[in-house]
């Protein structure tokens, strides 16, 4: 410390109390002019913000109040752009509304593109798939797109499903249509004349791999816009073609239908006004019901059994199904809930529309294994969410339901509980064609699972699938796994004769027209409802050995010199009950099923609907009991002096 010299240049000490401008021995605070400033100008920021703050909530107040307003939102002008006053008086703000749109097309071999003003709102040019006529629906007060979607009118029927698609679009809709590789080969004559009432020039001369394009209004009966493209050969595509064309919007109130101001039509008019093709539901003059309460079934024994929904982004379908299952006795709005694969809007704005729950969730994995995932995850979102139910009927978003649907299963689940051999009811019958079948009241046990509309037990999914259930990256169908014996264990199915549903859906991962109309178009739907099932108790495991047993006891063994595939093997009479033995010499020799199915229109593609290798089916109106020798257990009913029929396979084609 001796050596310790001050600095003169230190500044003094001063408390800590005195450093903000106090002065010893004062109260008052001392402020420099450079402070004073400062403080002047933040506070004026905050009066700033603040007037800014009241003016952006007032302007915000007013134009949603003018919004609101019919007569102002119709108010057009004759240029592209409206000008519309909007504001307080001592404030004009102006808005522009757009008043007309551009539209472009494009048709070609490979793609199908449109736009509309500058926004691509279709571009299809994925190799190999979406082949035929392109729609988009826009709305003609707004422009937005309403619909968009195709048919591959290049195979049988679909330019039938064209026009009753078309059919359902409300008048005064901009339609906008486009063709990718080849749409022409069954357009058919009367779509054609369809297409010329809309205002088509061109369409009579449309051939095979032409281009296409055309954009009209429905009801105006005249062209906006139309190009084509011949094909100089059938072995050659047509070249590339495009249009542009623009037309006028026209007032919002004009593209509104004037419904009655309740809680259902706000929310008819909130989905009509976004999404087109729903044909009564936003008919203007018509519109049919979207409220839905419990439709009351006598002896209801499945009133506290959810139904599972298994919809996808197929949202016509899943109306359709929709509105024939709600309409069924035994329907109860309440215990529905839609599960959707992936966040679609429009699913979900359907389930809504129909005052239902809907569930969307993410996908997993991809073509097969992405549907079985689905299955997974609905299945057990259903349990969880209603912890006290036994069961579940889940059915998926492309089948008509019955009427005597519910009451199916309300007669028919009782055999869940009672028979440990049965693990599924199935409201489908495989081999259930319009030829094949005809008695309501019949039942059938099979081995293979059908699915289409199904009872499931709560324990057999939580205390075995549930665990088992095939992982995301195995592409295996759900169904066909279910069938495999490791699963199944020896149970069975219980079925009807007559199914009470029908597979209507053409397009899905499975699925295409062509095999639509050749394994599906002709199944039979039983369209009665409440049907009293007869040999209900019969269906258990022990007691249905005797049924059958009797039945071929007292069926007449056909004439097996005779061609099984010929007209006259199986006579044509009223209640008639026959017997036919097939070459079967194990479980899974099915040469001669195959090509017996063949003949007789049934399921071919794979072996379903059997029962200890025999089959039941009615064929020109008489019971056929159809026997695998050896392996089935009814073999030994077989007369010594019946040789089995064997049908061998047809040589392959090389």
């Amino acid at each position: 410390m001796d050596t310790w010299v001050p600095n003169p240049n230190a500044r003094p000490y001063i408390p800590k109390k005195y450093r903000h401008g106090r002065q010893p021995g004062s109260n008052k605070r001392v402020f420099s002019t450079r402070k004073c400033i400062v403080k002047t100008f933040q506070g004026g920021l905050v009066v700033v913000l603040l007037f800014t703050v009241v003016i952006n909530i007032m302007f915000i107040v007013e134009t949603s109040k003018k919004l609101k307003d019919p007569q102002f939102r119709d108010q057009r002008s004759s240029n592209d752009y409206d000008e519309i006053a909007v504001g307080r008086k001592d404030k004009v703000v102006e808005m522009s509304m757009p008043s007309s749109l551009s539209i472009e097309v494009t048709s070609s071999k490979a793609s199908a593109f449109i736009s509309v003003d500058g926004t691509t709102v279709l571009q299809d040019d994925e190799p190999d798939r979406s082949r035929g006529i392109h729609i988009a629906v826009l709305n003609q007060a707004t422009g937005s797109v309403m619909s968009r979607t195709f048919f591959d009118t290049y195979s049988a029927n679909e330019d039938v499903a064209m026009m009753k698609y078309l059919d359902s679009i409300r008048t005064g809709r901009i339609l906008i249509f486009t063709i990718k590789d080849e749409g022409s080969q069954s357009l058919k004559t009367t779509a054609r004349e369809y297409l010329s009432a809309l205002g088509s020039e061109k369409i009579e001369n449309l051939g095979y791999r032409d281009t296409w394009c055309f954009v009209t209004v429905k009801g105006k009966g005249k062209v906006i816009g139309e190009t084509h493209a011949k094909a100089p050969d059938m072995s050659t595509w047509a070249e590339k073609v495009s249009l542009q064309t623009k037309l006028p919007l026209v007032a919002v109130k004009e593209s509104e239908c004037p419904w009655p101001d309740t809680a259902e039509n706000k929310r008819r008019q909130t989905f009509c006004n976004k999404f087109e093709g729903y044909g009564p539901t936003c008919s203007c003059t018509s519109p049919e019901s979207i409220s839905f309460t419990l439709n009351l079934l006598e002896n209801n024994n499945i009133a506290d059994v959810p139904v599972v929904v298994i919809a996808s982004n197929r949202p016509y379908y899943l109306y359709r199904m929709l509105r024939t299952m709600l309409s069924a006795p035994g329907a109860d709005p309440k215990m529905v809930t839609v599960f959707i694969d992936g966040y679609y809007e429009e699913p979900l704005a359907v389930t809504t529309l129909l005052g239902l729950k809907g569930i969307q969730h993410t996908p997993l994995g991809t073509k097969a294994a992405r549907i079985s995932q689905h299955y997974k995850a609905s299945l057990t979102a259903i349990f969880n969410l209603y912890v006290d139910s036994k069961y579940a009927i889940v059915i998926e978003e492309d089948l008509d339901v019955s009427p005597d649907f519910f009451n199916y299963f309300s007669q028919t689940k009782f055999l869940l509980e009672e028979d440990p051999t049965v693990y599924c009811i199935s409201a489908w019958n495989d081999q259930g064609y319009n030829h094949s079948c005809n008695d309501p009241s019949l039942l059938y046990r099979v081995e293979t699972m059908p699915g289409l509309g199904w009872l499931l037990k709560r324990k057999l999914y939580k205390g075995e699938l549930e665990s088992q259930w095939p992982t995301p990256e195995k592409i295996w169908d759900w169904d066909m796994w279910l069938r495999t014996n490791h699963i199944r264990k020896n149970r069975e199915c219980i079925i009807p004769d007559i199914s009470r549903t029908y597979h209507f859906g053409s397009k899905g991962l499975n699925m295409n027209p062509y095999f639509q109309d050749i394994y599906f178009k002709n199944h039979s739907l039983l369209k009665t409802p409440n049907v009293k099932l007869k040999d209900l108790d019969k269906m258990k495991r022990d007691e249905y050995e005797d049924l059958l047993t009797n039945l071929i006891k007292s069926a007449k063994t056909l004439d097996h010199s005779k061609d099984a595939c010929s007209e006259e093997f199986i006579p044509r009479v009223t209640d008639g009950k026959f017997v036919m033995y097939i070459s079967m010499n194990t479980t899974t020799d099915f040469v001669t099923w195959k090509q017996l199915a063949k003949c007789y229109h049934l399921w071919d593609l794979d072996v379903r609907g059997f029962h200890k290798s025999m089959w039941r089916l009615f064929i020109k109106g008489s019971q056929v009991v159809v026997v695998g020798v050896p392996a089935s257990a009814y073999a030994h009913l077989k007369p010594a002096a019946v040789k089995p029929i064997y049908i061998p396979e047809p040589p392959k084609k090389t």
